[in-house]
């Protein structure tokens, strides 16, 4: 089943228990992949976009827990963790540290790259590697302090 649709039937799952944060949580999905829909016409989505469209709006989620918590608003912060738990259901297991070391590693050596000026490179050769599996401020913090 395509990830579109995997939404669509956890949101009318939501619908049937009543559950009112994690049906909230999914039209705001829905909606987000909506857009991305509509921007891609012609074109049909893909799960790739799909993919992308939950990542970003886990890390407009993960910011809000962030400026949430700096400005002493717990009760706020607490719901969207709670969305966010709900989103990230949506995300593939992330990679180990370790893993991720090995496969920027790899990929240091196939781009011969030496310095800062080639972390570009080895960011996307990475990304493209790891298939959305690895977060990306991860790779770029370790790709960083290989290169450095």
């Amino acid at each position: 089943m395509a990830m579109k649709e995997t939404v669509l039937a956890d949101m009318k799952a939501a619908m049937k228990s009543q559950d009112a944060t994690k049906l909230s949580a999914i039209r705001f999905l829905q909606a987000a992949i909506k857009n991305r829909e509509i921007e891609l016409r012609p074109a049909a989505i893909t799960d790739q976009d799909v993919m992308s469209v939950i990542k970003k709006i886990c890390n407009q989620h993960k910011d809000s827990i962030e400026q949430f918590t700096k400005a002493n608003r717990p009760d706020l912060a607490d719901q969207e963790k709670v969305q966010l738990a709900i989103l990230e259901t949506y995300l593939p297991t992330m990679m180990a540290r370790e893993d991720l070391e090995k496969i920027i590693t790899q990929v240091i050596a196939e781009t011969k790259a030496s310095s800062a000026k080639d972390m570009g490179a080895v960011i996307k050769g990475t990304i493209a590697k790891t298939a959305g599996a690895a977060d990306n401020k991860m790779i770029s913090e370790i790709v960083k302090a290989k290169l450095t």
